[in-house]
């Protein structure tokens, strides 16, 4: 019950509704044990002495017995279900804010499709249990409890030598219990595989499609399905193995009712009545006791489903805001960022960025050049405060930014990264994301910006054109350009362009490079591109290799030496140098 104590502070508003639906339900268990009583008058004075006046009194006494005990029921499933779907409605909300929250450490390993699994098909689990399971799961006390006074008031001798097999049952049930736990949790694990498998699938269909890998995937998501499959067979093997056990028990129990109190019935120590009246009731503790396996098995279920779900909200967030925040300059950020010694690692790897030092002063363009894991996007995700350094200070106008609110850090930065994601909306949502009172003209003004208004404008709907889930629809340099957009729309101080025009042409490229200029003015700007064309305008180039800086200047400067950012300049370069050498010679 460890796991319901810590889902507690998300129903404890809402508990009466739990006593309610419990007492209901008890009630509702107290009121049927009058039916096993009537049977015994409807055969003991009415059947046997031939007193048939008394039927329509027994009759409309059976059918009030029923009404009350249906208005019992309904109240246990209306107060129930109160409590379960508010209970899943506060849970859904917490996990769904948490991963709001969460740090970029957490989504280095977590896999979309199980936690999707974790926010639907678990919290449906949790749900069905605090809403009806507890209360059916503590109602099988109830009804042995109730039964078994109403037995011994009966006749205590049959009722203890009836109930003999009674502790070897509910042993087997919880011992039922035991195994099953880790099956389900096994099967919930399998579930959440099975489905990022889909996720995936459905997210890269253009890849999987592009490669004619139909087969592979098809294979990939057999096995996954043939590992969930044998989960549910492991389940069902427990299933097949124990309730036979269980339903051989209670049998015996009715055997046993049967020859006792037959004999007693025989030999006038009991009457028909009471013996029918006691078959009644063997069935309130019987039933639940053989259903106490199914009960549990909900119990087991909800679980392993809370645990999941309380993996999620207990996981600590590595990237937070101290107590007492520092508050940026009321007058406004100038965007003076310094690197002081800054070493980082990404968990227990080799640091990604080694004692990297630079200053970008307000308004200027700190460009990064290297090869794929040289660190210069951990430099921003750095600066965003993805993550936070092992060592060294990062500075923003004099302040560290793990003094300052993460909200706050970030508001001041726009970033327009490689890998582009767009929201399944229209394209005018999409510039404006996260904007209040934002008026077309100035939506309109940052897509010319970006050199994206005249390919939205020739849209079916322009702006109002709905692009598919991630920007389906559109071609990669699009994409980018409508991210580039929405970066410029939001008016930063800080402008941070991780190869943001790696999917464009040479010439849109220049374009919107010259678009920039306007942009950056003011504004500091850090530009991480593969390309020099996008560099050479830079304040400062710092060239990193394996985390650290191994050549730092302006563009005239760095290729004027020997060094990495010439050999790449010549490379890149290589048809223009020979057509100006062609032409000197």
């Amino acid at each position: 019950m460890e796991v319901l104590r810590q889902l507690r502070g998300f129903y404890r508003e809402r508990l009466h509704f739990l006593y309610l639906s419990i007492i209901c339900l008890a009630a509702a268990t107290g009121v049927g044990l009058i039916t096993p009583n009537l049977l015994r008058k409807l055969i003991d004075e009415v059947i046997v002495p031939m007193k048939f006046d008394q039927v329509p009194t027994l009759a409309l006494t059976v059918l009030g017995v029923v009404f009350v005990k249906a208005c019992l029921q309904f109240g246990h499933g209306f107060f129930g279900g109160r409590l379960g779907n508010f209970l899943a409605y506060r849970l859904r909300n917490a996990c769904y804010e948490k991963l709001q929250y969460l740090s970029f450490h957490y989504y280095d390993t977590a896999k979309t499709g199980d936690l999707m699994s974790r926010l639907t098909g678990d919290l449906e689990a949790i749900r069905l249990f605090i809403g009806f399971g507890f209360a059916q799961l503590l109602n099988v006390f109830f009804m042995v409890l109730f039964g078994s006074i109403v037995m011994f008031s009966l006749n205590w001798q049959l009722t203890l030598i009836t109930l003999i097999t009674m502790p070897l049952l509910a042993a087997v049930a919880f011992r039922f219990e035991s195994r099953i736990h880790p099956a389900f949790q096994e099967m919930r694990l399998a579930l959440g595989a099975l489905t990022t498998v889909v996720q995936e699938n459905v997210t890269g269909v253009r890849t999987v499609k592009s490669f004619a890998r139909e087969p592979y995937e098809v294979k990939k998501f057999s096995g996954r399905n043939d590992r969930y499959k044998d989960n549910q067979l492991e389940a069902a093997g427990l299933w097949s193995r124990y309730f036979p056990i269980m339903e051989f028990l209670a049998c015996a129990c009715i055997a046993i009712l049967l020859g006792v109190g037959g004999t007693l019935v025989i030999k006038e120590s009991m009457s028909l009545g009471e013996l029918v009246a006691f078959f009644s009731l063997i069935w309130y503790i019987i039933g639940p006791v053989w259903g106490l396996g199914f009960h549990i098995n909900n119990y087991t279920q909800s679980k392993a489903s809370g645990e999941r779900v309380l993996e999620v909200l207990n996981h600590p967030i590595d990237v937070r805001d101290k107590p007492e925040t520092v508050e940026l300059p009321t007058e406004g950020v100038k965007g003076h960022i310094v690197f002081d010694h800054v070493t980082f690692a990404y968990g227990n790897k080799l640091p990604a960025v080694t004692d990297l030092n630079f200053e970008a002063k307000p308004g200027s363009v700190i460009g990064f050049l290297g090869g794929t894991g040289s660190g210069k996007s951990t430099v921003i995700q750095l600066l965003m405060r993805a993550y936070d350094v092992n060592e060294g200070v990062i500075r923003l106008d004099g302040a560290d930014i793990r003094d300052l609110g993460v909200r706050e850090l970030r508001g001041q930065i726009a970033a327009v990264f490689q890998e582009t994601f767009l929201f399944s909306s229209s394209i005018r949502n999409n510039i404006s994301y996260g904007l209040k009172d934002v008026s077309m003209e100035e939506i309109i003004r940052a897509a010319k910006l970006a050199k994206a208004h005249d390919f939205i404008m020739e849209m079916p709907e322009g702006y109002d054109t709905i692009v598919g889930e991630r920007g389906l629809g559109l071609s990669g340099g699009q994409k980018q350009r409508v991210a580039i957009a929405r970066a410029l729309l939001t008016n930063p101080r800080i402008l941070v362009l991780d190869d943001a025009t790696s999917a464009v042409d040479m010439e849109t490229e220049h374009e919107i490079q010259s678009g920039f200029q306007e942009v950056m003015r003011d504004r500091t700007t850090l530009i991480i591109a593969h390309r020099i064309s996008s560099l050479r305008h830079a304040d400062l180039i710092l060239v990193m290799d394996e985390g650290r800086v191994v050549q730092r200047g302006t563009h005239d400067e760095l290729i004027s030496v020997p060094g990495p950012y010439r050999d790449v300049y010549r490379i890149q370069y290589a048809d223009y140098l020979k057509r100006q050498a062609g032409g000197e010679n």
